[in-house]
């Protein structure tokens, strides 16, 4: 197994700079610790490896082709150092320039970071994925080749890199080796944001070379701006989906549901990560069930985007970004609705909100506001009775990271959960240090190659670790519930548990907190949480 990497090998190693052993990742806790019983690693076939980009690891995230002659490769690292030349200009980066620069020429070299980042530790401490190896191959080329007189001083003051073909393909592929949960940022004792480093990395990728994840970029915002939702789902299929799931609550619930749409001067214009619709139908059926019950004034829109808080933009590019929350901000002026209530979605959160706030000017500057705020208001206002005992079984709660570390929404679920699961308890660590899923900044839907055994095997490693260990104790048999308030991470929670059998094994499901909600609902005879494998 190789794990001992220098700044500097970026550049000039031939061969990869690091390959993964099962027996040299983060242990599992039992009966997840059996080697021979985890799932193995699909190697690169010797195809792509003649084809594509493969020097980094062995994992292809994006599927990068090889240049074709020395003429194509120079051309190539052209425009990756124009790019960078954009980033740190106020006119091409107004939007982040400023924490950019900071977190570039601040960093101690403490590896304080490294010590938060769950991915270097579950891949067995490999120096590739610690978070200052990418931000100081950066540093270094910023110092070299951008910094006035940086060839001749930068490598005695910052340290010497060669930039080539090697250096910018590697970059391209490492940018997918973290998941932008900044836990990193969030320990560095100087506030140095890693994260957002290689958030910028990815930034420059997409919007001057052309290179992004397929699944975020053609198959992700592109879809969505043409269609109407990342899923594929246009406005008609949205309705006949919702209009489906309205008969299906209203039978399993013993109440009339009927979901309003387009409704002029709503006091909610409610938006759904549109996974939910497809994947977790219950989950906007109990916000219906909630919304109804508490007499909320409410309403979901049938055009194109409305339907959908998706925006991958987030995690690669800023105009994508701002192309999604412009049309959210149109649709809910255009319906003179007062706020939007983003669904749980942890990235459509911090995208149609915090980086949001950028983008929207005057009347486009509609009040958001966070489900977990509205549901918390619903819950203990005594419009709606619920008995808590309906809900005796363990509960954990997992935090999304864009919610809760990178906004600070931590206590109105936890309010929720304290009062209508009895046997609820935290997982280690919590809240704002909490654990990303693993899927974080779009690898919950990137399975290319073979990324996914990557994204299972060691970036979600921490998550189910953690998991686990909030259920020590309880028998195996009895069932579980991992409340995960975002789509996104219950995508990845899915897969993380079907690779590794965790409801056979151990009897943990996940789902979304308003299904707790409607469970623990007097008013709801049966059960509402369906304790099967889906």
């Amino acid at each position: 197994m190789t794990s001992r990497a220098a700044v500097e090998d970026i550049s000039r190693d031939p061969e990869q700079l690091a390959t993964h052993d099962l027996k040299e990742l983060m242990p599992l806790p039992p009966p997840y610790d059996n080697i021979d019983e985890q799932p193995g690693w699909k190697a690169i076939k010797e195809q792509q490896i003649q084809e594509l980009e493969t020097s980094l690891d062995d994992t292809i995230a994006l599927g990068i082709p090889k240049p074709k002659s020395p003429e194509e490769e120079r051309k190539l690292v052209a425009a990756f150092l124009e790019g960078l030349r954009k980033l740190f200009t106020k006119e091409n980066n107004w939007t982040f320039l400023q924490p950019l620069m900071l977190s570039m020429e601040h960093c101690a070299k403490c590896q304080t970071c490294s010590e938060a980042c769950p991915i270097y530790e579950s891949s067995g401490y490999k120096d590739i994925y610690r978070p200052t190896y990418r931000s100081e191959v950066i540093r270094r080329i910023y110092n070299k080749y951008i910094k006035p007189g940086g060839k001749f001083f930068g490598k005695f003051k910052h340290g010497d890199i060669d930039l080539n073909w090697r250096t910018v393909a590697r970059l391209m592929e490492l940018s997918y080796r973290c998941t932008l949960c900044r836990r990193c940022a969030q320990t560095c004792p100087i506030g140095v944001d890693n994260g957002l480093i290689t958030h910028e990395l990815r930034k420059l990728f997409s919007q001057e070379m052309g290179v992004a994840a397929k699944e975020l970029h053609q198959q992700g915002s592109l879809l969505q701006l043409r269609v109407g939702s990342s899923t594929g789902m246009n406005p008609l299929v949205v309705k006949d989906n919702i209009e489906f799931i309205d008969e299906d609550t209203s039978e399993r619930t013993g109440l009339t549901i009927e979901t309003p749409w387009d409704k002029e001067g709503a006091d909610i214009l409610l938006i759904h990560n549109a996974g939910e619709i497809l994947a977790w139908p219950e989950n906007p059926g109990a916000f219906s069930v909630i919304f109804e019950a508490a007499g909320v004034s409410w309403t979901l829109s049938s055009e194109l985007v409305g339907y959908d808080g998706i925006n991958y933009g987030l995690w690669y590019d800023d105009i994508q970004l701002a192309r999604v929350a412009m049309k959210h901000a149109e649709i809910a002026k255009k319906l003179k609705v007062k706020k939007i209530v983003v669904g749980e979605c942890g990235h459509a959160h911090k995208a149609l909100t915090v980086v949001a706030d950028r983008v929207f000017k005057g009347e486009y500057n509609i009040p958001r506001e966070s489900a977990m705020t509205v549901l918390e208001e619903i819950v203990f206002s005594g419009k709606i009775k619920f008995d808590p005992s309906k809900n005796d079984f363990p509960v954990t709660l997992h935090d999304p990271c864009n919610m809760v570390r990178s906004m600070g929404i931590v206590e109105p679920q936890r309010r929720i959960l304290r009062y209508l699961a009895p046997r609820f308890r935290e997982m280690t660590p919590t809240g704002v240090y909490n654990y990303c899923c693993g899927g974080g900044s779009g690898f919950a839907i990137m399975s290319p190659y073979n990324f996914r055994d990557w994204r299972l095997s060691v970036s979600g490693r921490m998550k189910l670790k953690q998991t686990l260990e909030a259920f020590k104790g309880e028998p195996e048999d009895e069932n579980k519930y991992l409340c995960a308030p975002c789509s996104n991470c219950k995508g990845q929670i899915r897969d993380l548990f079907e690779y590794y059998g965790v409801w056979e094994k151990s009897h943990i499901l996940y789902g979304g907190l308003v299904e707790l909600i409607v469970n623990a609902m007097v008013d709801i005879k049966e059960e509402y949480i369906e304790w099967e494998w889906h």
